[in-house]
């Protein structure tokens, strides 16, 4: 397809990691409220849900619009902590660390999970899987030097 070859390009540059990070999500709450959560802006690109975390420091309910990578079986999805390829790790992969037990909002729904950090072999095929899924993740990838955190999310 190619408009999905075009905004792969398009995302995977610098200047879209500068005002993705402000743009996009504050669409996707807007969206999302609006609609009562049964659409993202963003989704039309990739597959989202809206996370609700409880934050690591302040212990307060956190509402991160996020793409993410459905698993077969609809039971569990992969989180990208990529921060549109930007320098640090996202805030919400901070408190899935802190409080894996979390809600996504998938197609309309609330769903409660309980998230993992995936780490090894687990993460290297996961990371394959996702680069297949969206290969920008490798731009982001080579533009910082954390390595970006997956997780898998499953329904409590």
């Amino acid at each position: 397809m190619i408009g999905e070859r075009v905004v792969q390009k398009v995302s995977s540059t610098r200047g879209f990691a500068k005002v993705a990070p402000h743009v996009i999500p504050a669409l996707d709450r807007a969206v999302h409220r609006l609609t009562r959560g049964k659409f993202l802006l963003s989704a039309q690109l990739l597959p989202g849900v809206i996370l609700t975390s409880t934050g690591a420091r302040s212990g307060l309910a956190r509402r991160t619009p996020l793409a993410c990578m459905p698993e077969a079986g609809g039971e569990s999805w992969i989180l990208i902590g990529s921060n549109f390829g930007r320098a640090g790790h996202p805030a919400w992969t901070a408190n899935l660390l802190a409080h894996p037990d979390a809600t996504v909002s998938w197609k309309g729904r609330d769903i409660p999970v309980t998230a993992r950090l995936l780490e090894g072999e687990e993460r290297a095929a996961a990371w394959a899987a996702v680069l297949a899924f969206w290969p920008p993740y490798a731009t982001y990838q080579k533009r910082v030097e954390r390595e970006i955190r997956l997780f898998r999310i499953v329904r409590r």
